[in-house]
């Protein structure tokens, strides 16, 4: 077999350790094997580190093993071509199962130029990618919060959801505010309603009716502190999110010209894709990593289930997020497509199919620079 990388390692990263396999070339069908293995404390990768320079390897491969693979590839990209392999593309040969067999297989792969690596954006990408991803993890937080704020009114027999479309809105929170301070009048309690809601102050007298106690009372002070916590923190973090976009606010702009795509969008798609297309052979490999396209499986002549891989979820996420929001305008392609689609296929498959639409224009406003 044809020897693409004559020296180069393999990794076997676990959580306490990480086993290192080199082959430095010796004869044409044997290469030179050095095989150690190294803690994961930062000093001990750093001593890996001068090793592999040593014996002058610019090529490594490891698995994407949970976490455990991020401070290995940290501090192993700089200077060097880092191959990172899911390991479904790569199981042995059934046998004995250790790590250092592992590493000299991961070795051996690399070595013939089997090994297909996984798409790792580049690191400012990266840190702007584990900012959104956090913040989307903070905001699934309080809407956690705000589920328990309603089942706690639901105990207490305040049926403020049943009259105001958004129970923390400025008037909702207003009579939280008024019933955590001990305020039991429903007409009192009415009477914070603004604007709009004053227009349902009956049906709010009689939703604010109930039997609210001290400890009702204690679980909403509660509640709305970690409510006021979390926007606090969501806004330190959106700012943060925004100063790291600004060397990329060129291409932000560019794709809110999409309908239905706005700032939030355009960074979460940023933050998860880059703005380099050339890592994509083309636009439908770019629909396959993120899962927005069918699955290929067909055995026999005959077609099997075309369900889509699991992909990227935070992509495919958010732009699910804009096929619904193209869904609910006119006048342009994509909610004629999702229109379209919805009569035959309905609303969740259109819906994915307008986003794999979406995922495609990105490619190709991003590679060609076009709006």
């Amino acid at each position: 077999m044809q020897v693409v990388h004559e020296r180069c390692c393999g990794l076997a990263v676990h959580k306490q350790s990480v086993v290192a396999c080199v082959l430095i070339p010796l004869a044409a069908d044997k290469p030179l094997r050095f095989v150690r293995t190294f803690s994961t404390m930062t000093a001990d990768l750093l001593a890996r580190d001068d090793w592999l320079r040593e014996l002058r390897v610019e090529q490594v491969a490891l698995e994407s093993t949970g976490m455990f693979w991020r401070p290995v590839f940290n501090l192993l990209e700089d200077g060097r071509t880092i191959t990172l392999v899911n390991p479904r593309n790569m199981k042995a040969v059934p046998g004995r199962k250790t790590a250092v067999k592992d590493s000299e297989w991961i070795a051996d792969l690399l070595r013939h130029g089997l090994l297909q690596p996984s798409f790792i954006p580049p690191k400012p990408i990266r840190e702007l990618r584990e900012l959104t991803r956090y913040r989307k993890t903070l905001v699934q937080e309080r809407a956690d919060v705000v589920n328990r704020i309603q089942k706690v009114l639901e105990t207490a027999n305040i049926k403020l959801a049943s009259v105001a479309s958004d129970v923390l809105g400025k008037s909702g929170r207003a009579m939280l505010d008024a019933i955590v301070n001990g305020e039991e009048d429903p007409a009192t309690l009415a009477e914070l309603a603004r604007r709009g809601l004053r227009s349902k102050l009956p049906e709010l007298q009689q939703a604010l009716k109930g039997r609210v106690a001290a400890h009702h009372r204690f679980l909403l002070a509660r509640l709305l502190e970690q409510i006021d916590f979390l926007d606090g923190l969501i806004g330190k973090v959106q700012l943060e999110i925004e100063a790291r976009l600004r060397p990329y606010a060129e291409a932000g702009e560019r794709l809110q010209t999409i309908p239905g795509l706005g700032p939030l969008a355009a960074a979460i798609i940023i933050a998860e894709i880059g703005v380099d297309m050339s890592r994509f052979a083309a636009a439908k490999h770019l629909a396959s990593w993120a899962g927005l396209c069918p699955g290929n499986r067909e055995s026999g002549g005959k077609k099997l289930s075309g369900r889509m891989r699991k992909g990227n979820v935070w992509l495919r996420g958010v732009l699910t997020d804009v096929a619904w929001s193209v869904a609910r305008t006119k006048e342009n392609y994509l909610a004629a497509q999702y229109q379209r689609l919805a009569q035959r296929r309905g609303g969740k498959r259109a819906a994915l199919a307008t986003a794999h639409s979406v995922l495609r224009i990105i490619y190709y406003m991003l590679r060609d620079g076009t709006t």
